[in-house]
């Protein structure tokens, strides 16, 4: 009789491609942004006519998330005031806490902008009569009042709010259905609506897990279209504006938020770790709203409550814009100087003071913080033309203050919990890992705790 082989030679081999498919699965979704992200440089450059016509895709993986947010902010919202049994007076408390915040961390930003701005001047010797005010005239149309910012928060129907994905009135509208049901106090009437929005929550989750595995094609897509029409020459055109206002933005960080974090003894690494994803997102979408579901998802990941979660990076959306509200102080002094108006310190903090009010409605309007701006200079008699000159890196400005925003909303949830005395608390893993998908997610999230699935 032949020999009978040894259990180890008896073993299957693996072969090369299986080798290379287990290595493939073992990288994060956020790797591979980073790398469609560089070959959507690349492709816009090297071929310009091709990438021209791309566009499609990236506003295909934009609108695919869009059409995630109004379920997924009003089920978890609704879910995670009411379905707790939720104390009224905590959660004005933490409403409370969280506006302390939001209007803290903007005016810090605020002012990190103004210095910067007033020692680099990137505005002098920049001439104005050069550039015409068509965009101009086009980007400003809409005022910015007390009263369409107060129209802005309250909703003439909820559809209509739902449609066009204001996401402060999607909020209004979930806290009062909220209130609402805890004032019911009857199982009856309120179980199964909770039972609903609970299930709608959860299978938004899954939804957003699926669309983001489009994701490194739309921020290709996105990177090849910018790159194709203005060439790799609008990475350095107004590089002095440009790098004053990434030094500042960057500034802003390590001088706020990694201090806060050690302060609060937030692992950074970890924070690092689960803004990564959302914050590349937004980079290279230009879109705050695009990363807005896997931001609540990952804080939720991270060890911050649903309830906080749902209520605090839906308003920040609104309210916490730290890499708006430094923009537009870094733009409007940029203006002042390139208009030759000398602004003394009480000028520059009239208008800092104006800006902060009304930047508060960036996220509602269109290309809001250009709108803002304009509205700002025309209260300031400064001239609008400059907005022209702006609007040429306006796209390269965006990438950046709208991926700030995203991380100051995530940080803004952490600094609630925290406060709240919420903050990962007992059994919160264990609460994560319930759902042998979420936990499989969790391990996708930190690679640290990766495994190869048996499957």
């Amino acid at each position: 009789m032949p020999p009978r082989p040894s259990e180890e030679n008896s073993a299957p081999r693996v072969g090369p491609l299986r080798k290379v498919w287990r290595f493939v699965r073992r990288l994060n979704i956020t790797f591979w942004i980073i790398l469609f992200l560089v070959l959507g440089i690349l492709l816009g450059y090297l071929a310009p006519e091709f990438s021209s016509h791309l566009n499609p895709i990236s506003n295909i993986f934009i609108y695919m998330v869009k059409c995630l947010v109004v379920p997924l902010i009003f089920s978890t919202l609704t879910v995670g005031i009411a379905g707790h049994g939720a104390d009224l007076k905590k959660i004005g408390l933490m409403a409370i806490r969280a506006f302390v915040y939001f209007e803290i961390a903007t005016t810090i930003a605020l002012a990190v902008g103004l210095v910067a701005i007033n020692i680099v001047k990137p505005g002098a010797g920049v001439d104005l009569n050069a550039f015409s005010t068509d965009n101009t005239t086009q980007v400003a149309k809409k005022d910015i009042t007390w009263e369409t910012e107060l129209y802005g928060i309250i909703p003439e129907s909820f559809f209509k709010a739902a449609a066009e994905n204001v996401i402060l009135q999607i909020v209004f509208c979930s806290i009062m259905f909220s209130v609402a049901m805890i004032k019911v106090k009857n199982d009856k009437y309120t179980g199964p609506v909770l039972a609903f929005l609970d299930g709608l929550s959860h299978i938004m989750f899954k939804v957003t897990g699926l669309v983001m595995n489009f994701a490194p094609f739309g921020v290709l897509a996105s990177m090849a279209v910018t790159v194709s029409k203005s060439g790799l020459g609008v990475l350095v055109n107004l590089g002095k504006l440009v790098g004053t206002l990434y030094v500042a933005l960057l500034a802003f960080m390590l001088l706020v938020f990694v201090p806060l974090l050690l302060i609060l003894k937030v692992p950074v690494r970890e924070f690092a770790r689960a803004v990564a994803r959302p914050a590349l997102i937004t980079f290279s979408t230009s879109s705050s709203e695009a990363a807005l579901p896997i931001a609540m998802e990952n804080m939720e990941k991270f060890g911050v409550p649903k309830q906080i979660v749902a209520f605090v990076i839906p308003t920040g959306y609104s309210f916490n814009l730290d890499g708006s509200t430094l923009y537009l102080a870094v733009a409007s002094i940029f203006v002042a100087q390139a208009a030759e108006r000398s602004l003394s310190v009480g000028d520059q903090l009239m208008m800092m003071l104006t800006l902060m009010l009304t930047s508060k409605g960036v996220a509602a309007v269109p290309r809001g913080a250009i709108v803002v701006l304009a509205a700002a200079l025309n209260s300031f008699n400064l001239p609008q033309q400059a907005i022209s000159v702006i609007l040429g890196v306006d796209q390269l400005m965006n990438m950046a203050r709208a991926g700030v925003n995203v991380i100051g909303n995530c940080l803004s949830c952490v600094v609630v919990a925290k406060w709240q005395g919420e903050f990962r608390q007992p059994g919160w893993e264990l609460a994560l890992a319930h759902d042998e998908e979420v936990a499989e997610q969790y391990n996708e999230y930190d690679p640290e705790k990766q495994e190869v699935s048996s499957h």
